[in-house]
């Protein structure tokens, strides 16, 4: 805090040079979502702003892939902009760095209240018992399963190892039903993030608070065996994305995991990828037949968890504090709707309401048009239980490394993708679970 300390006094000093004539703040805001219609809904949003309170916004798009080393440079300049939209992967570091003002961004959530936000959210966003940054909103990856079929079994929702592998045994009937989708194709994200979830639902974590590498090997076996036996109910082949939605849409597959940004697609909004079960591309058919699980649970974890990507706002140790704390409780209270707006899809309410109305902000993001070539909101295409499970993942939302302070050890872990090839390799029968529990341990150690 010496350093942060010590930086705000020298801001202050230079301040007194500014004229003090000036009738109102000029914030800047960096904003990773930088499509046209993104960034013109963001303008729209700073000048609702400004009309409010006299403050005016430049919102300038920053590609994602260039945030971390322009925030790095203007740090060293004592040039951030004051309010930054920022990625998971760079809170903790950018806390540890002073880019950020935690205290600030600490200050801004418990006026809002802590408990009108996702728990999830906060926790990643935790640095010495500050929320270091300011959760705006994120999606959880999802199981996505036939509810109908489910239903006429006598299945339970398949929101647990136990539940899926039941399902399998019942449902798992090829080539007119597979039971799953798994992904295998070794050299796609697609993998490591599913990977990670399953994972992630039995409490097996690859690193641990004091840096050291290595997975619990009991609850790494439990992992391997359920993901072999969901391979083992998929389609042949290297399967990523691409198949596992179009065997669901093609109503032959009774489980897939994705992210929700097929949501729109499933229910026959999107030309370039329409459900094919029936003759009608553009039928909700498939969506209206579809039940949600975003939290999963293994045998050792019997709580669960969500593989979880949250966006925040961020202020910065360089910022107008008291105008950009303003202008981020904004964005996250009467803004807030216009925030989500910006992409609802794959834009869950991190912040489900108010002290007043708990609800608040789940409801009205529910009714917010999605799709491409024809748009209707949320609440029109599913069941109001599956909205309420879509937002629930992020109540216990999480990533390897978030809790322990390792994200980037644990990311370069998975960027690595040597779990997918030795899990593959597993599935493919080339050595049993608990050999390849000891190689993936062995192979993750050596990586810097």
């Amino acid at each position: 805090m010496k350093t942060r300390f010590t930086r705000a006094l020298t801001l202050a000093a230079a301040g007194l040079l500014v004229s003090t004539s000036m009738a109102s703040a000029q914030l800047r805001f960096w904003t990773t979502e930088e499509q046209p219609e993104r960034l013109a809904k963001q303008e729209e949003m700073a000048k609702e702003f400004e009309a409010k309170t006299g403050t005016a916004v430049e919102v300038i798009p920053v590609t994602e892939s260039e945030l971390g080393t322009r925030a790095t440079a203007a740090y060293a300049a004592g040039d951030l902009p004051d309010v930054i939209y920022l990625t998971l992967q760079y809170v903790l570091p950018w806390s540890e760095a002073g880019i950020l003002d935690t205290e600030a961004n600490n200050e801004v959530v418990t006026d809002l209240g802590k408990d009108t936000f996702a728990p999830g959210a906060l926790a990643m966003a935790n640095y010495d018992g500050e929320v270091a940054a300011v959760p705006s909103d994120g999606w959880t990856q999802m199981v996505l399963y036939r509810k109908d079929l489910f239903d006429a079994a006598g299945l339970e929702a398949p929101n647990s190892y136990a539940n899926i592998t039941k399902a399998l045994e019942k449902l798992h009937n090829p080539p007119e039903m597979y039971g799953f989708v798994a992904a295998t194709k070794i050299d796609e994200n697609f993998m490591s993030q599913v990977l990670e979830h399953v994972l992630l639902a039995n409490g097996a974590t690859p690193v641990s608070a004091d840096g050291s590498v290595g997975f619990d090997k009991t609850k790494l076996i439990q992992a391997l065996d359920f993901y072999k036996s969901i391979a083992q109910a998929s389609p042949p082949g290297d399967l990523y994305w691409k198949q596992s939605r179009e065997v669901y849409f093609a109503g032959k597959a009774a489980m897939i995991i994705w992210s929700p940004f097929i949501l729109d697609e499933l229910a026959g909004l999107r030309d370039s990828a329409p459900p094919t079960i029936n003759d009608d591309p553009t039928s909700g058919e498939l969506a209206s037949k579809t039940g949600v699980v975003t939290r999963l649970m293994g045998p050792s974890n019997p709580d669960g968890a969500a593989w979880g990507d949250i966006r925040y706002f961020g202020i910065t140790n360089d910022a107008d504090t008291d105008a950009a704390e303003e202008f981020v409780k904004f964005s996250l209270d009467e803004g807030y709707t216009s925030t989500l707006s910006i992409a609802p899809e794959g834009k869950f309410p991190v912040r489900h309401g108010t002290a007043d109305d708990p609800e608040k902000f789940v409801k009205a993001w529910a009714t917010l048009p999605v799709g491409v070539d024809r748009k209707k909101p949320l609440s029109e295409l599913y069941d109001p239980a599956v909205v309420t499970d879509i937002v629930s993942g992020l109540e216990t939302a999480n990533r390897w490394g978030v809790a322990e302070g390792q994200l980037s050890l644990a990311s370069r872990i998975i960027n690595s993708q040597v779990i997918n090839r030795l899990v593959r390799e597993y599935i493919d029968g080339e050595r049993d679970a608990s050999a390849t529990a000891d190689l993936i341990n062995e192979e993750i150690a050596a990586i810097e």
